[in-house]
């Protein structure tokens, strides 16, 4: 029989649709990322990436209610080596890789889906601070090792506060957003922050504060950058039937979405001239068409914001406003506490913890399951996270 054009089945969308519900995180854990920062600061050093990786994954384990024997797939952090990670857990997984926060969770939920693993624990420890990790010069993360730096290192670009300060620049003129609105997004995340025990910087500030604060790297401030700490977070995902039988309420990986923009990808060229718009908007489809739902059903917004840069982009990207609209959002509409849609209610990277997308995953699970006292966002169904970062633009849609 010939195929004509009404009877083709997209086979992707089939597979996603499959996915939907069909996992979801049964446990979080972290390390006492406070006390690591007071520790690191007067000159120990607590653990090494591997350590904090184990710390979060044995509290990760009891808020569960599992043992290290029902884990029969690990996918580790990039700071570490899945095989080594498995060895200093003393799992031997069936299972397991290396990835970012957002692609571990994607990878978990198939593996779990196509049988590969039934419980999955994502470990991730970094000793960043500690270590001296650089983030910018001739050395910065390796060295001729991280290629999106060295290509700009002629230009004296070798930091991403400078790549995202030259992002920012070309897109508040192509957008017309006013320079000092960003300073919304910081003084909401300390906000939330200042709500949040496991917070680094809790101590609030104003827009005057932020507008007094000295460039790091012009039109960036000092309140615009992430902090850089040590610590680890472990998530345990498991499939939805056996969520049902665990103690704590399952939180459900709903949708999930992913845009590639290759091209230029090693430069970071794609944040320089579309900033990111035409993967966001990509993947924001195909998460909200897996979820069945949108961005007006969002009760809550969590922006991996490495700068405060990623927050107005995400806002256009994924139609929380309308394109050239975000600082009218920021202003007006508010992602802070009592705003319309709150957003990094943890602090995020920028006053919480810079965990490179971690946290912000156990931040939507203590949401949706009602935990976060004074910060809790009321009657919270449905949270979304996005990460826009080297080309790549991915969602996850979580709900209870």
């Amino acid at each position: 029989m010939s195929a004509g054009a009404g009877s083709f089945v997209n086979p992707g969308r089939s597979a996603s649709r499959r996915l939907s519900r069909a996992a979801a995180i049964v446990g979080v854990g972290h390390t006492d990322w406070v006390g690591d920062w007071t520790r690191v600061r007067n000159g120990e050093k607590p653990s090494d990436s591997y350590g904090y990786g184990a710390i979060a994954f044995r509290a990760a384990l009891a808020d569960a209610g599992l043992t290290r024997a029902d884990i029969d797939g690990v996918i580790a952090g990039p700071t570490t080596a899945y095989e080594r990670m498995s060895e200093v857990l003393g799992i031997n997984p069936r299972w397991g890789d290396q990835a970012d926060a957002v692609l571990s969770v994607a990878q978990a939920v198939t593996a779990i889906e196509t049988g590969l693993a039934e419980t999955v624990a994502l470990v991730y420890g970094n000793d960043q601070r500690s270590a001296q990790i650089q983030y910018g010069g001739p050395q910065a993360m390796g060295g001729d090792a991280f290629l999106s730096y060295v290509y700009h290192a002629p230009w004296g670009l070798t930091s991403q506060g400078a790549l995202y300060a030259l992002t920012f620049q070309a897109w508040k003129h192509a957008r017309g957003f006013d320079e000092i609105d960003l300073g919304h997004i910081a003084v909401a995340q300390r906000a939330w922050a200042s709500m949040n025990p496991n917070a680094v910087m809790k101590k609030r500030i104003t827009l005057d504060d932020y507008r007094e604060a000295r460039y790091i790297c012009e039109p960036l401030r000092l309140f615009d950058y992430c902090m850089i700490n040590d610590g680890g977070v472990a998530l345990i995902v498991t499939t939805a039937e056996r969520a049902k039988r665990l103690a704590k309420p399952p939180v459900y990986v709903q949708g999930l979405g992913r845009r590639d923009l290759n091209v230029g990808a090693t430069s970071l060229e794609p944040r320089l001239t579309e900033f990111y718009l035409p993967a966001q908007q990509d993947c924001a489809r195909q998460a909200y068409d897996m979820a069945g739902f949108g961005p007006s059903d969002m009760d809550l917004f969590q922006v991996y914001d490495s700068f405060s840069v990623h927050v107005p982009l995400a806002l256009e990207g994924y139609g929380y406003c309308e394109v050239g609209g975000a600082g009218r959002f920021l202003r007006e509409e508010g992602i802070g506490p009592g705003g319309r849609l709150p957003t990094n209610t943890s602090g995020g990277h920028l006053s919480e913890t810079y965990m490179q997308g971690w946290a912000h995953q156990i931040e939507c699970v203590r949401q949706l399951r009602g935990e976060c006292g004074e910060r809790q966002v009321p009657e919270c169904r449905h949270a979304h996270y996005t990460s826009d970062v080297a080309g790549k633009a991915v969602s996850i849609i979580y709900s209870r």
